[in-house]
């Protein structure tokens, strides 16, 4: 079993002036291990730590992240307590369930509101992650060439050179990016979106939801939040009459547009694991392209 490292531990207790009395660790850790970490007076936080034989990631920009979305929406998130290339420390959130309804309904309520915050261009100030994986956010005026060059062929291409999808399928996603500007609207204006809305991204107390972690932030179209939000259920029916009713969606969406925009998380999952995720992603761009 993996436990924090000595080096880590010392990092911790000098950072807090407080002694570990407890380590638990806690789900995810695609890019990292994370634990819950217990100090002596009683309080708790999170650790993520780098080890060794994981991609070369650096920690602070999860946590520039997280600091932007606590002060530039609504949008409740952890703080950040310490932030190093290999050590990143957050508040701990106490969960008790599941996204049942109610959840859900706030869900859609803090997201409509994050989706509004708005900017001159799509793309980011800075380079950010996916995952383990980096994502392109250059700044860009059009969607669909933001859409087409920095998500869909950025992130074919490294499925590719991981030997994760073949160049058979990657020429079809060529000829399906050909043709985005007649299945895409050609006016769209960009949104923040945390990136990674799944429900293991999502902790929940109270039939509310307590925060939002592990983003993957930039402007781009929110329908691509959502989309991906579609892609292991995470929610149903009720966060979407709720959503609705906030920022109605196009005719259309869920039609076609969610499956072209679940392209990109298809192809994220494509190039970490392969499998039936590429064969997903290939069925996809045959029926588009």
């Amino acid at each position: 079993m993996v436990s924090l490292s000595e080096t880590t531990r010392q990092k911790i207790q000098s950072f807090t002036s407080r002694r570990i009395v407890s380590t638990r660790r806690l789900s995810g850790g695609c890019i990292a291990d994370v634990f819950r970490i217990g100090l002596d007076d009683g309080s708790c936080c999170v650790a993520k730590a780098g080890s060794v034989g994981r991609e070369n990631i650096d920690l602070t920009i999860e946590a520039e992240m997280l600091q932007f979305l606590g002060t530039e929406s609504k949008l409740p998130v952890p703080d950040v307590l310490l932030a190093t290339e290999g050590l990143l420390l957050i508040e701990y959130i106490e969960t008790d369930g599941q996204i049942d309804s109610s959840a859900q309904t706030h869900a859609a309520e803090l997201l409509a509101d994050l989706h509004n915050q708005t900017a001159p261009s799509f793309g980011f100030s800075r380079n950010t992650l996916i995952g383990p994986l980096q994502q392109p956010n250059p700044e860009t005026e059009s969607w669909i060439e933001f859409f087409r060059d920095q998500r869909l062929l950025h992130m074919g291409r490294v499925a590719l050179d991981r030997g994760r999808l073949t160049d058979e399928i990657y020429d079809v996603l060529e000829r399906l990016c050909g043709k985005l500007e007649q299945l895409l609207p050609a006016q769209s204006k960009p949104g923040l979106v945390h990136g990674d809305v799944w429900d293991g991204n999502l902790l929940v107390r109270n039939g509310r939801i307590a925060a939002f972690i592990d983003p993957a932030t930039y402007y781009g179209d929110p329908e691509i939040e959502l989309a991906f939000s579609t892609l292991f259920g995470t929610f149903d029916q009720s966060f979407f009459d709720r959503y609705q009713e906030l920022r109605p969606l196009e005719p259309g969406f869920f039609e076609c547009r969610c499956d072209l925009y679940k392209l990109y998380p298809l192809l994220v999952h494509t190039a970490l694991f392969g499998g039936s995720y590429a064969a997903t992603v290939a069925a996809t761009v045959n029926k588009y392209a």
